[in-house]
């Protein structure tokens, strides 16, 4: 029983941790791109396309991470303090760029300064997550249930590759948001960000695959040995399948289909990365039941979650089927 409700536990942190990235990926991934749109109502447009929504969707941020807190207390700590910095600078980033996204309404003197600030926020933002699952996939240092690594050991090439692989990944997924939620001349120019910013994110996630299996042998035995790689071998075919349906998607001029397909990709991400870290919360050092806490804590806190789970799923869903449809130009929802 004890074992099942860490699983249980481990799948509500993957969920919520999923939901944020594909959430708050388009709001990051519009503030990477915002500096291309003209000043005026293009990037009036674009802003208001997740005015109703960007707030909310970092309700999945927290829960993520107090979860984690909450249901793996040992690896909540020796996370937070090998990746101290890229944390905190993920988290000021996202304040930065929430303050700017409010101000540059409020404070149209000054609208350049705050939008420059958005961009940045949300630049600084998403390259920051990556590093920091760059960081975490590369291996953790712990020395009985602490961490034992340096200050700077988060800071390596492929967490910098995984970093900026995640910001044209964000900028894909706030372009083909762009392409569902406007007209005219803004959704052409999405749709141009959609074709670049596409063939990046293929691009990075097959340097990023064709590094993760040798980081740690685990990953390696996981992904390239026989009969391991017959099992695995879906995921990456699944992901060529859905970028050649993403292609076809946007030669065809569909307005859906390419926000749908790149939520696909993300997810058969999200699959590949369990493969490849599963059952170790701190890959190759402490497994999910090695950081769990207690039964009677899983049960107590799973209580509360059955009960506020269904409200957060039903307001955010309630939220995006009322600003469901176009955003036209002229339009606020702040």
């Amino acid at each position: 029983m004890y074992s099942d409700l860490t699983l249980i536990w481990a799948f509500i942190i993957v969920f919520a941790v999923f939901v944020y990235v594909v959430m708050d990926g388009f709001d990051l991934g519009i503030g990477i791109l915002f500096p291309s749109f003209k000043v005026g109502p293009d990037r009036d447009t674009a802003m208001n396309s997740i005015a109703p929504v960007w707030d909310g969707n970092e309700t999945w941020l927290v829960l993520g991470g107090g979860g984690l807190l909450a249901a793996f207390p040992l690896a909540y700590g020796v996370i937070l303090s090998a990746l101290y910095a890229p944390i905190i600078t993920m988290l000021l980033a996202l304040i930065f760029r929430g303050v700017a996204f409010e101000f540059r309404w409020r404070d149209p003197a000054h609208r350049p300064f705050w939008d420059a600030a958005f961009t940045g926020g949300s630049l600084l933002a998403a390259l920051s997550q990556g590093i920091v699952l760059g960081a975490l996939l590369e291996g953790i240092q712990v020395s009985g249930r602490a961490y034992a690594g340096g200050w700077w050991d988060w800071l390596t090439p492929f967490s910098l590759v995984t970093g900026l692989g995640l910001v044209v990944a964000y900028a894909l997924l706030g372009a083909t948001w762009l392409i569902l939620k406007t007209e005219g001349d803004l959704q052409r120019q999405a749709a141009r960000h959609a074709w670049r910013f596409g063939g990046a994110t293929l691009v990075a996630i097959v340097t990023v695959s064709a590094m993760t299996p040798f980081l740690e042998g685990a990953y390696f035995n996981r992904w390239l040995t026989y009969p391991n790689i017959l099992w695995v071998a879906p995921v990456p075919l699944l992901v060529a399948m859905a970028s050649l349906a993403f292609v076809r998607s946007l030669k065809g001029g569909h307005e859906l289909a390419p926000f749908l397909l790149t939520l696909l990709i993300f997810l058969l991400c999200f699959f590949g990365l369990g493969i490849s870290v599963f059952p170790y919360v701190i890959p190759g050092a402490i497994t999910i039941w090695d950081a769990a806490t207690d039964r009677s804590s899983q049960i107590f806190m799973l209580i509360g979650t059955g009960l506020i789970l269904p409200l957060i799923l039903g307001y955010t869903g309630w939220a995006y089927w009322v600003f469901r449809g176009k955003v036209q130009a002229g339009s606020y929802h702040v």
